[in-house]
């Protein structure tokens, strides 16, 4: 592993009450340095480094391990290591074109769903990214989440759920870097996407979710042409 990471201040793990677990704190502490690349994508994952970084034994750094790896952050890289997930562009626009399929579909489905308060929060926390001075792209993936949460837990269906969710950490695992020039479109396409859910018009909760996917594909077709 990295050895700035072993020699930089271990980041704060969060607090959370006594009653939960250990292992479930390490998830979601390393889940956020993954998110801020502080683990790089294709970066070796080593065991008693990061148990000593985070201040923790290994039983409860294997569990959150596992989770991450069920999670599909981290792979196994050969017998009982493990690497951050690297996405490639390829991969990225597979998995941006089934989300085109399936993201739609689950919007379409929320439409009498989502209560005016998931709304508020959705709009306030998209005032608050597009605020904040400089750019900080972790709370612009937090955004994004809550955005796209507010219609994939409301669609009803477990099984699209789980494989949206799957397909958006892949689909973010790729973007990480590339967030930046997002700010703009991104914020006017979910405004669309949460106009159209405070209507109730689900054709056009489906057409501009069809819109902001594709408009993901194109920008990662220009980044790379």
């Amino acid at each position: 592993m990295n050895q700035q990471i072993s020699k930089a201040k271990p980041p704060t793990i969060l607090h959370r009450p006594a009653v939960r677990k250990l292992s479930d704190m390490a998830y979601e502490t390393l889940a956020v340095m993954i998110r801020e690349r502080k683990l790089k994508s294709g970066e070796a994952i080593v065991e008693q480094h990061l148990a000593e970084h985070l201040g923790l034994s290994r039983t409860p750094l294997r569990q959150a391990l596992q989770r991450l790896e069920i999670e599909g952050l981290l792979v196994k890289s050969g017998g009982r290591s493990y690497l951050v997930r690297k996405v490639n562009v390829a991969e990225y626009l597979q998995s941006l074109r089934v989300r085109e399929i399936l993201e739609p579909e689950a919007a379409f489905l929320s439409t009498d769903r989502v209560s005016p308060r998931e709304l508020h929060d959705a709009r306030t926390a998209l005032d608050s990214v597009r605020a904040t001075q400089p750019y900080d792209y972790l709370e612009h993936l937090k955004c994004d989440d809550l955005v796209h949460e507010v219609f994939i837990r409301n669609c009803s269906n477990e099984v699209m759920q789980d494989t949206l969710r799957s397909l958006r950490i892949t689909t973010q695992l790729f973007e990480i870097d590339r967030l930046t020039d997002r700010l703009d479109p991104d914020s006017r396409e979910h405004d669309a996407i949460l106009d159209a859910l405070e209507q109730k018009d689900g054709k056009l909760v489906r057409r501009t979710v069809v819109a902001h996917i594709r408009s993901l594909i194109r920008s990662a077709i220009a980044a790379i042409a």
